[in-house]
């Protein structure tokens, strides 16, 4: 470790205090994406305390600031969100939301690296721009809240990186830090690159039957939840022609219309996800799923609309880049590279992110229980905010010092699979604008 490198994590451990309260304080406000305002206030505070020049509001809540004015640019990016999770015992107890998902974890790496670089004699030695991001809404929004956030002139995308690639917030940035309490089983402090992760779209489908009465003429009605239960089934049996290696899931809640118990259910409405590890297979896995429902209408006579919306693109799986290792051998903590071969069935909106830019990903301990989950718990709070921050800093600064030779050479290898105007292209079929 280099006298830059030690400063860094002096830095740090003299904020330490700091650092946890600002991460506990965001840990017990959790909020719902897109209205993050709270959090994105803390997070604007911390950094223009950082002598920082701060943007606010993007794509409602997103909070931007950056270090020097040179390329490249790399973007340390922190997510604002909360998960709901009412029976977790800091959920916030209007809404339910908490942060069983550890985002507020990510925070704090955010915001102790930014502190550390921010210091003159470090900023100097940085030959780039060092870009940190809290973004809004990775855990994206249902087609129905969609809807509304459309009206409202919010959001069109059902996640905060896909809204900010569309409206051109990472046009000026070329390779992204991303940070994520463990998704795979892991024993060690670090898990350093980024495993594959699914893709989904989400659907909504609402299917119109014919309300009667259900004792004097239930012949004469259309049952709408009928068809859902057809529908379900013919999809069970289909479950047979999902190959393993695609990684299919299918996630959905029934929502019904006003209906008395004795009259024919005649209108429901089906928010549906379907995951998948590729896009092929997620495309002809979605296929199949609307011929289920839409013979399933048609046995019973019913009228029905399928709307498919954009969801996340799958993550395109990356080996750690050299600072990123080189960076975790300074701390004294333990870390292995990500198995390629792992899968991660969940989704993220650092797919999409990942078919524009390098991602140098890396996750980490100290909490127990499962994410999303009422028994999430921080059990150690130096390797849940302290020494993410420490990596996510001095992974930043091996990349842009010496001429930002490293994140050169990163950037040098790297082929994105879209273009910025053929990712808004993608996005805008989904009427995302």
């Amino acid at each position: 470790m280099n006298e830059t490198e030690q400063r860094i994590c002096d830095c740090i451990d003299a904020h330490a205090q700091q650092l946890i309260a600002f991460a506990e304080d965001i840990y017990s406000h959790a909020e719902l994406g897109y209205t993050e305002h709270r959090t994105a206030g803390k997070v604007a505070d911390w950094l223009t305390s950082c002598g920082l020049e701060v943007q606010t509001g993007l794509a409602s809540t997103g909070v931007k600031a950056s270090l020097g004015t040179q390329v490249p640019s790399i973007c340390l990016i922190g997510e604002l969100d909360g998960i709901r999770s009412p029976e977790h015992p800091l959920a916030v107890p209007e809404t339910g939301m908490s942060h069983a998902c550890g985002h507020h974890m990510q925070l704090a790496a955010l915001a102790g690296a930014a502190l550390a670089l921010s210091q003159p004699e470090i900023a100097a030695q940085l030959d780039g721009r060092a870009v940190f991001f809290a973004v809004p809404c990775e855990e994206h929004v249902p087609m129905n809240r969609l809807e509304q956030l459309r009206r409202e002139h919010i959001a069109t995308c059902c996640g905060g990186k896909p809204e900010l690639l569309l409206r051109g917030a990472f046009d000026d940035i070329q390779a992204a830090i991303t940070t994520h309490a463990h998704m795979v089983p892991c024993q060690s402090d670090f898990l350093l690159g980024c495993n594959s992760t699914s893709g989904f779209l989400s659907k909504l489908i609402h299917i119109k039957g014919k309300a009667s009465h259900t004792a004097i003429a239930p012949e004469k009605g259309i049952n709408a939840l009928d068809v859902v239960t057809l529908a379900r089934s013919a999809i069970g049996m289909l479950r047979s022609t999902f190959r393993d290696q695609d990684c299919i899931r299918i996630g959905e809640i029934v929502r019904m219309g006003d209906s008395a118990i004795n009259v024919v259910p005649h209108e429901v409405t089906v928010d549906l996800q379907v995951r998948a590890k590729t896009w092929d297979a997620l495309q002809d896995a979605n296929e199949k799923i609307n011929r289920a429902y839409r013979g399933a209408a048609y046995a019973f006579g019913a009228d029905i609309t399928i709307q498919d919306d954009m969801g996340y693109l799958p993550t395109i799986p990356a080996q750690p880049c050299q600072a990123l290792l080189d960076a975790a051998s300074l701390l004294s903590a333990t870390y292995e590279p990500v198995n390629l071969s792992v899968h991660n069935a969940a989704s993220t909106d650092v797919g999409d992110l990942s078919h524009r830019m390098p991602i140098i990903n890396f996750t980490y301990g100290g909490f127990s229980g499962t994410l999303h989950g009422a028994d999430f718990r921080i059990t150690d709070k130096t390797k849940a905010y302290l020494l993410p921050a420490k990596l996510a800093a001095l992974t930043m600064y091996r990349l842009l010092r010496d001429g930002a030779a490293e994140a050169k050479s990163l950037l040098s290898s790297f082929q994105p699979a879209m273009t910025a105007e053929e990712y808004r292209a993608y996005a805008q079929k989904f009427g995302c604008q």
